[in-house]
C-alpha cells in the first residue's frame, strides 16, 4: 500500500483495537492534531493511539517504544509512555501504539507566558534526559551530527522560503550558521536526546510547559540538538536563564545548538508557508513559531 491508499477513520481505529485489544475498545475515540508521521487518536481521558502515516515512520515508533520507556522514568515532566503495541495486519499493515495521553495544549498553538519558570522546567528536563547512552542506543540518520554536515540542508532551506517570509537580513542567519560551522564538535559520549524539540512537540498549561511528546526521533549524541529549544521554545529573554540552570553547555556546544536553532527555525517556516499554500505536510501554525524563533536566535 502507499500511503495514500491507507485511510485512518475513528471506525479502522476501534476495529483495530476489537481485534488486539478488545478490553479498549469501548473507549470513546476522537481525531486530535498529529505529528509528521502520525495520525492521533484520543482514546478515552488517559490514553492515544498513534497510527503511522507513512511507512517509514514505523521503524520510528517501533523505535520509541523500545526506548522510552528506559529513559521515561527519571524524567520530571509527563511524557506519553507506550502501553500497548499493535501489530500489523489485514487492516492496517503498520505497527501502531497506544501511549499514556499528555494534557496541555501544543506549544505551537498557544504561548508561554511564565518565561523563567519555562526556562527552568526545560533545564531540569534536559539535564534528567542528557546523560550517557549505552552502547545499543539508536543514532540517527538524518541529524545528530556537526552543524558543518547539513549545510546544503540549511542553503536549501533559505533558498526555498519565498520573499518576504521572514523579516530578517539573510546574511545575519549565514553569519550565525558560519559561527556554529566554525564551533569545536562535541567532544564528550553520546547523550540520550529527544532529537526533535519543537513547539508542536511540547505542550504547554498554565502559561508554562507542562509535557514533552513525540520522542519517535530519539537518539544518542551531541546534546547541542536538543538545547536549540532554548530559541525554539522559551520566550525572549529567558534563553539565558536555561542556559544558567541547565549548566552543562560550554561554549562551543551553545555555538552548534545556536546555528541549528536557525536551520530548524528555517524549517518551520518553511513548514508553515507550504500550509498555508495548502501544500501537502504544510503546518499552517508552525510558521509563526518559526519566525518568532528566528527572531530570538539573531537577538540572542
Amino acid at each position: 500500500m502507499t500511503d495514500s491508499e491507507i485511510e485512518i477513520t475513528a471506525d479502522l481505529v476501534r476495529e483495530l483495537l476489537r481485534e488486539q485489544h478488545p478490553d479498549l475498545e469501548g473507549l470513546a475515540i476522537r481525531e486530535v492534531a498529529g505529528g509528521w508521521g502520525n495520525q492521533m487518536w484520543r482514546l478515552g481521558d488517559e490514553l492515544a493511539v498513534r497510527m503511522p502515516r507513512m511507512e517509514g515512520a514505523t521503524g520510528l515508533l517501533r523505535k520509541e517504544c523500545r526506548w522510552l520507556p528506559v529513559v521515561a522514568p527519571r524524567l520530571p515532566l509527563p511524557v506519553p509512555v507506550p502501553v500497548r503495541i499493535g501489530e500489523p495486519s489485514a487492516r492496517f499493515p503498520r505497527p501502531w501504539s497506544v501511549m499514556t495521553w499528555v494534557g496541555g495544549e501544543p506549544l505551537d498553538y498557544t504561548s508561554i507566558s511564565r518565561g523563567d519558570h519555562a526556562a527552568d522546567t526545560l533545564a531540569g528536563f534536559l539535564r534528567a534526559l542528557h546523560v550517557a547512552a549505552p552502547a545499543e542506543a539508536p543514532a540517527s540518520s538524518d541529524r545528530g551530527g556537526h552543524p558543518k554536515e547539513y549545510t546544503g540542508a540549511f542553503e536549501n532551506f533559505l533558498r526555498a522560503i519565498a520573499p518576504g517570509g521572514f523579516s530578517a537580513d539573510a546574511r545575519a542567519v549565514w553569519d550565525v550558521w558560519d559561527d556554529a560551522v566554525a564551533a569545536p564538535e562535541w567532544e564528550g559520549p553520546p547523550l540520550w536526546l529527544h532529537g526533535d524539540l519543537h513547539p508542536a512537540n511540547v505542550v504547554v498549561s498554565d502559561g508554562t510547559l507542562s509535557g514533552v511528546i513525540d520522542f519517535d526521533a530519539m537518539f544518542a549524541g551531541d546534546p547541542a540538538w536538543d538545547l536549540t529549544a532554548a530559541w525554539l521554545l522559551l520566550p525572549a529573554g529567558a534563553g539565558s536563564r536555561f542556559f544558567e540552570v541547565y549548566a552543562q553547555a560550554d561554549e562551543a556546544t551553545i555555538r552548534r545548538a545556536r546555528g541549528l536553532a536557525a536551520m530548524k527555525s528555517l524549517f518551520l517556516i518553511l513548514m508553515g508557508q507550504n500550509g498555508e499554500q495548502g501544500l501537502p505536510g504544510g503546518k499552517p501554525t508552525w510558521g509563526p513559531a518559526g519566525r518568532a524563533a528566528l527572531d530570538r536566535v539573531l537577538t540572542a
